[in-house]
């Protein structure tokens, strides 16, 4: 049972087949959110070893990580060595009824097997190949492995991440990028597609691992290229506005307050009852409160840390000022925009007795995602593809399996 969409409705990419041959998140989180909105995604992962994803983080009773249960979910589980001859022609067969293929691996991998994309492109000319690399399929490092934290420390985002006087930081979750690179892989698979539908021609996709996030920077690189101007580490503050930061409530929490312009700053200082803080001889021009930021955000947090959570938010919001709590995941769980919104989607009874997940998105009104089901124990459907699809025997299918193929 689970608490996810209609399972009769219409979806989006009712129709397209996808072979996920790639591992961890990167590529896989792009089909995962095609299976979501009815792609049938067919992950191929090495017999008797699995996706790492299998085993990353926390394990669940049914011996796969929770991370596998949500992100693979939707997803057909079939095992195929693509290293062996044998392996490689059942690829082929599966290239040649699919749309998409989905492939993550070391720049010139699929190539130095034979299956890269002049070979793929060849039996199916409609095929569209999306390639997550750590950076790119061109390039003096086209080679180099790549993970997403190599890639935000690539990117410039790292740099930023900290105090100004402190090292460089995490920025979040260690995943960021991958997430990021396989959602730009999905929007990059629907404008193929949309391409498709039009020439009748496929394409392939290239992503490097640190490209999304380098591209999300807002105007760090054509101020550089305009000034010379190098952006430093600021811990919460922001570079062109202020107060934009994180500010102490009396009952030993966190709010984000946000004033992007003079008007809002203006509302900022009638909620604290400090409305001269916003005249023009004192904080009222942006230009005023840049040159003094350190002395505004003093002045906020004063403020701020005379009030708990709820009574600083409460007026801020009846106030206007753009504003919100500092969340942890426990936070997440008991808040009812949440709640209100779906977000949190609760499944119960398959490979685990309650798994609850971040919800299908983006929220579709006509044509809407939807969970089938949860990541598959490894193998799982290579009866209903190798046999239902390519119409191979039992008999092959126990050779295939003995030789170590499947």
């Amino acid at each position: 049972m689970t608490d996810a969409a209609n399972t009769n409705a219409i979806q989006s990419l009712d129709g397209i087949r996808v072979l996920d041959l790639a591992t961890f998140i990167a590529g896989p989180f792009s089909t995962t959110i095609m299976g979501e909105f009815g792609a049938e995604v067919i992950k191929i992962e090495q017999p008797g070893i699995g996706d790492p994803l299998r085993r990353f983080g926390t394990t669940a009773p049914c011996g796969d990580s929770l991370i596998w249960l949500q992100e693979s979910r939707n997803k057909k589980c079939i095992t195929l060595d693509l290293r062996k001859p044998d392996g490689k022609a059942l690829l082929e067969e599966l290239v040649k009824q699919s749309d998409v293929v989905v492939e993550n691996f070391r720049t010139g991998t699929l190539e130095r097997w034979g299956v890269g994309w002049e070979v793929l492109h060849a039996i199916n000319p409609r095929l569209i190949m999306l390639r997550v690399t750590g950076y790119g399929q061109t390039g003096p490092k086209a080679r180099e492995p790549g993970f997403a934290r190599i890639a935000h420390a690539f990117s410039g985002l790292t740099h930023l991440a900290g105090e100004a006087d402190g090292p460089p930081l995490m920025p979040g979750s260690t995943t960021l990028a991958d997430y990021l690179s396989g959602a730009y892989g999905m929007m990059g698979v629907m404008l193929a597609l949309r391409s498709r539908d039009r020439t009748g021609q496929g394409q392939y996709i290239d992503i490097a691992l640190y490209e999304p996030i380098f591209r999300f920077l807002d105007e760090m690189v054509p101020v550089y290229g305009f000034n010379g101007f190098v952006r430093q580490r600021m811990g919460a503050d922001t570079v062109n506005v202020v107060p934009h930061s994180h500010y102490p409530t009396a009952d030993g929490k966190w709010v984000a307050i946000a004033c992007t312009n003079d008007k809002m700053f203006a509302r900022l200082a009638t909620v604290m009852e400090q409305p001269e803080l916003a005249d023009d001889d004192r904080f009222g021009h942006i230009e005023k409160r840049l040159a003094k930021r350190a002395e505004v955000n003093a002045v906020v947090t004063v403020w701020t840390s005379s009030l708990n959570q709820d009574q600083l938010l409460s007026q801020l919001a009846e106030g206007e000022v753009p504003s919100g709590p500092i969340y942890d995941v426990a936070d997440i769980f008991q808040d009812p925009q949440y709640a209100a919104r779906g977000d949190l989607v609760t499944w119960h009874g398959e490979r685990i007795d309650e798994i609850t997940m971040p919800t299908v998105m983006p929220k579709l009104s006509e044509t809407p995602g939807r969970i089938n089901h949860l990541g598959a124990q490894l193998g799982a459907h290579n009866e209903a593809i190798y046999g239902a699809l390519l119409g191979l025997s039992a008999q092959r299918m126990d050779e295939l399996k003995t030789w170590g193929v499947i």
